[in-house]
Order: structure tokens, then sequence, then C-alpha cells
């Protein structure tokens, strides 16, 4: 139910991976206006967009736990990051707006990312990841 992967360092990047998307997710109920505002313009229904990829962190987080959900949620949640990317760049085009944020933070957002979505390929789709046997 648990297996975990075999090695430390992949045992710390698996669990990095549910706090950052634990505490990534209850952060947009917390701080909902800020992650509106990075939403960009041209997309409908920004709050809910914003609530729901919150959501989504969170299940993608617990889902990371189990074995037998681990690949399932690292495609997810690879997704989940291509999906909110956008809101990177439209952050990066218009720093202007994000007076609270300094620009170069804005700008590591992008690279950052990439990293991101390698960290879960890594954690979780790699077969030494999954914890167990396919």
């Amino acid at each position: 139910m648990f297996n975990l992967p075999i090695t430390s360092l992949r045992k710390t990047g698996l669990f990095g991976l549910i706090a950052l998307f634990m505490l990534a997710g209850i952060n947009h109920f917390s701080y909902p206006n800020f992650y509106v505002s990075v939403v960009p313009p041209y997309l409908p229904l920004r709050y809910e967009l914003a609530y729901i990829s919150g959501i989504f962190e969170i299940i993608g987080a617990i889902a990371l736990l189990f074995s037998k959900t681990r690949r399932i949620a690292g495609f997810a949640l690879i997704l989940l990051l291509i999906a909110i990317f956008p809101a990177n760049i439209h952050m990066a085009l218009n720093t202007e707006s994000f007076t609270t944020c300094n620009p170069i933070i804005i700008y590591l957002r992008l690279p950052l990312h990439i990293v991101l979505i390698l960290w879960v390929y890594w954690a979780t789709l790699r077969k030494k990841a999954v914890g167990y046997q396919l």
C-alpha cells in the first residue's frame, strides 16, 4: 500500500513533492486573491480555476503516498504543471502588476517549473521510484 522507493534519496524526493504540493494546494485556499491574480485575464472563471488547481495539487499530493496511485498522480501532476505554466508566463510578461513579488523571483519561476516537472518524473514515473514491480 505505502511501498516506498528503496533509496533514501528517492524517499526524500517523494516526501518533498508530497509536502510541496500539499502546502501549495492549501495555499490556494489561504491566499486565493494572489492565485486569482496570476490566472491570465483571457481565461474565464479565474476564481474557480485557482481553487480547482489547489484541489488538484492536494489530491495529487495524497495520491503520491500510495504506490498504486503514484504513477497516475505523477502523470496528473506533470499535466497540472504544464497547464498552469501560462500563469507563470503571464506573471513574467506583467511584472508591474505583481508589485508584491520580486521580479527576479517571478522570472525564476519559469525554469523552476521545468525543474518541478523533472522532479515529479524522477520521483514518481521512473521504475525505481514506484516502490513496487510493475
